[in-house]
């Protein structure tokens, strides 16, 4: 059970494959190969046929003991499950969109972009760089009460809820629905990009209220979906972020998110963090990007194989603080 292996475990890598990411193929490849990596936990998106690809990947690494898929699920205004939509009429084909997006969701038809909304994880590097201001971000949220219980009855082991918003009483209400219809290991993701300190403290003391000690994870989202560089500078936010809740002493497990790399465990550990894991997601996607995307990673031994010591790499990064590639 994963109640158990966090009580027992330290410096565990999650591999989120992306809450807005719908592409089963990518799924199934990113967690069979990370899974053979070390990683024992992968974050997906709150679809069925999601967890189906989820649960294929591990299947395929052929390791099955401590092996966990968390879904994550939101509400209207969290950027993680808003999705880009470009505008045709106002599109100058410039190729700026294509250029930035690190998801590869950017697509031409007969002259004209669009996205793919499968691929697309509402980051909105997209439209900070389109010049003529033709994207446009839209929500993806949909009702708790119907997208849970499909994927409960698949057997996943946590779900995560991202908890950023400004409606506290809606916040406050989607947590007691997921309580209400999920018994196991819950996650929640927050950041402070539309909250203060004593807010955010107050919300998630709130959230704690319905839950029994060290049945909860708070990912410190420092700043999501920026993690597509590995240096300090990226990863301060996620470190700072996780500073907030340790001080208060919280009966709950600690990770770092938003930012994350691989120097993250070992920032985390100079500035006195002491965090039960890291979830990595745009930075571990961008390594074996070029590797995940190719026909023939199945049959390709050798490219397999390049890709696995890649990623065995930064997952090892983030359980040993003297690692010498840090």
């Amino acid at each position: 059970m994963l109640s158990n292996f966090l009580r027992n475990n330290d410096h565990i890598f999650k591999l989120v494959c992306g809450a807005g990411n719908e592409d089963v193929v990518e799924v199934e490849k990113l967690v069979a190969l990370y899974s053979r990596a070390g990683c024992s936990l992968f974050d997906v998106s709150a679809y069925p046929d999601v967890v189906d690809a989820a649960k294929r990947g591990i299947e395929r690494s052929g390791i099955k003991d401590d092996r966990y898929i968390c879904v994550s699920v939101g509400i209207k205004g969290d950027p993680h499950i808003n999705k880009a939509e470009i505008n045709r009429n106002l599109c100058t084909k410039c190729g700026s969109c294509w250029d930035v997006c690190l998801q590869n969701a950017v697509y031409s038809v007969e002259n004209a972009y669009r996205i793919n909304n499968k691929r697309c994880i509402g980051c909105g590097k997209c439209r900070q760089v389109c010049p003529a201001n033709c994207v446009d971000m839209y929500s993806k949220a949909s009702q708790i009460k119907d997208l849970l219980p499909p994927l409960i009855s698949k057997g996943i082991d946590c779900i995560e809820f991202h908890a950023v918003c400004y409606d506290e009483q809606e916040v406050q209400d989607v947590w007691r629905q997921i309580n209400n219809l999920y018994p196991g290991i819950l996650s929640i993701c927050i950041d402070r990009s539309k909250l203060g300190n004593e807010f955010l403290l107050a919300r998630i003391k709130k959230m704690l209220q319905i839950r029994e000690p060290y049945t909860t994870i708070i990912q410190a989202d420092g700043a999501p979906m920026s993690g597509g560089v590995d240096d300090y500078k990226t990863t301060l936010q996620a470190v700072a972020a996780a500073e907030i809740f340790q001080d208060e002493n919280l009966p709950v497990y600690l990770f770092l998110s938003g930012g994350t790399n691989s120097k993250s465990i070992k920032l985390a550990e100079l500035c006195g963090i002491k965090a039960n894991g890291v979830a990595v997601g745009s930075y571990a996607r961008k390594l074996v990007r070029s590797y995940i995307q190719r026909e023939d990673f199945w049959t390709n031994d050798k490219i397999f194989n390049e890709a696995l010591e890649i990623a065995k790499g930064l997952v090892q990064s983030s359980k040993c603080s003297n690692y010498d590639k840090l």
